[in-house]
């Protein structure tokens, strides 16, 4: 890394100490943007990724509540509005054990360049909790989004700051949030929350636009070398809303997933994942993986164990961070794998990264592969506005040529910065450039 670049990035360790995912993210952009950065003055001039890199605000706050036992808990809750420039703060809740600073500034940070490659004038920003969700029952669940909202709606609004849903937080979580808001604010600020059911301002399709998006994205991918979903066999963690709807997305189109995972281990199944089971199980008894096993002839249940050394054309990521690392990208290199696009956030650890971009495997970054579910969100935000619901097929659509438009950006931005075909740099660059030129235009701020 250049010594100027290397200052700017010394300075953020020294600023965000043990915090070692938002660390590593920062770190990507820097490292795949290097040539970009050194050849524009302005950017320099303006102090660009000095201010990009250093959130706007970060809020932290106490959220208590009580247990179904009157035990009375405590959790902490976050909310990151990281930039701001091209609209109102945009980006999701995730209530999980994991849950950190750091982990919620990494997704913050993420969030600026994924919302401007959608290219619908929104900003970046992230929240959450370490409150777990899994295992608790409704009312302890309603209690605890109720404690949270409390102290959020000081700082969301719909031209202001519009959460959504996350890990941890799907349409139950939402509509407690929403409740609770609208009792706060005296008024149905419908634009405030995204992911809301569709009878009271939601979308249609926005519980699968990530993972919809995400095979999509895929298939452009592939059509640059002249081949489709079709006859492809993937591999795919998690378990949640991504890795279901991706896996509904690609036997759509003729492909088949042959794996589903969770934190207690991975299912391989020959005979495909059966989506409507997965539903039953995950959505409606709230269930585990290997309950999924247990219902297929011919499935295997892998305590513990990945997903990564199953042998696949495909790979799509859907869990979590880091959940990647090179040497199962040196196994699924092996194996024969084409392709590995991000369903989830940073997947893929940096070793991982520079091991699938020296082989002959595609690689696409979450920011540009997991677009989806936000540019539906702007579309849920969009029919909150005009006061419509649009059809399912309208929304799917829409979300197509967006996601179209997203890969062809970044193949373009990669191919004028004289990288062709790198869909890392080319995401990287694309979002950066976009927010970066506002941020001059709009003065130092």
């Amino acid at each position: 890394m250049d010594a100027r670049l290397e200052a700017v990035y010394e300075e953020a360790l020294k600023r965000n100490p043990t915090q070692p995912e938002f660390q590593q993210a920062v770190r990507e952009v820097i490292e795949s943007l290097e040539t970009l950065l050194l050849s524009r003055q302005d950017y320099q001039d303006a102090g660009i990724l000095e201010r990009i890199i250093e959130p706007e605000r970060q809020i932290m706050f106490r959220v208590a509540w009580q247990d179904d036992n009157n035990v009375v808990r405590v959790n902490r809750g976050y909310r990151i509005q990281f930039n701001s420039t091209l609209g109102p703060y945009k980006g999701g809740l995730r209530f999980h054990p994991s849950v950190t600073l750091s982990v919620i500034k990494f997704l913050g940070f993420e969030q600026i360049f994924k919302n401007a490659l959608t290219g619908q004038g929104l900003g970046g920003g992230k929240g959450g909790s370490d409150f777990n969700p899994h295992g608790k029952s409704d009312d302890e669940v309603m209690r605890f989004c109720q404690a949270f909202m409390m102290e959020l709606s000081r700082h969301i609004g719909a031209d202001v700051d519009v959460p959504a849903g996350d890990i941890g937080v799907g349409a139950r979580e939402i509509g407690y949030l929403f409740g609770q808001y609208k009792r706060i604010a005296n008024r149905n600020e419908a634009g405030v929350l995204t992911g809301k059911g569709v009878g009271w301002g939601g979308s249609l399709g926005r519980r699968e636009a990530t993972g919809y998006g995400l095979v999509m994205f895929a298939d452009n991918m592939l059509a640059q070398r002249g081949d489709s979903i079709a006859g492809k066999t993937a591999i795919i963690s998690g378990s949640g809303n991504v890795a279901t709807y991706a896996i509904e997305k690609l036997h759509q189109r003729g492909g088949k997933a042959v794996s589903i995972s969770d934190s207690g281990g991975a299912v391989y199944d020959p005979d495909g994942i059966d989506v409507e089971l997965l539903k039953e199980i995950k959505e409606v008894r709230r269930g585990r993986v290997e309950h999924y096993a247990a219902e297929r002839p011919n499935a295997e249940f892998r305590k513990n164990r990945k997903v990564w050394d199953i042998e696949a054309d495909l790979a799509l990521p859907c869990a979590t961070q880091n959940e990647i690392d090179a040497n199962d990208v040196r196994a699924m290199n092996a194996n024969g794998l084409q392709l590995i696009a991000e369903g989830a956030n940073m997947p893929l650890t940096p070793g991982a990264v520079e091991v699938a971009q020296n082989s002959r495997i595609l690689y696409a970054p979450g920011k540009a592969a997991n677009a989806g579910g936000v540019a539906t969100s702007a579309l849920e935000m969009q029919q909150n506005a005009s006061l419509q619901g649009w059809s399912f097929d309208v929304v799917e659509d829409k979300l197509e040529a967006v996601m179209r438009n997203i890969h062809d950006t970044c193949l373009r931005t990669a191919e004028e910065l004289d990288d062709p075909g790198n869909y890392l740099v080319g995401a990287n660059a694309a979002g950066f450039m976009k927010v970066a030129d506002a941020m001059i235009q709009q003065g130092v701020i």
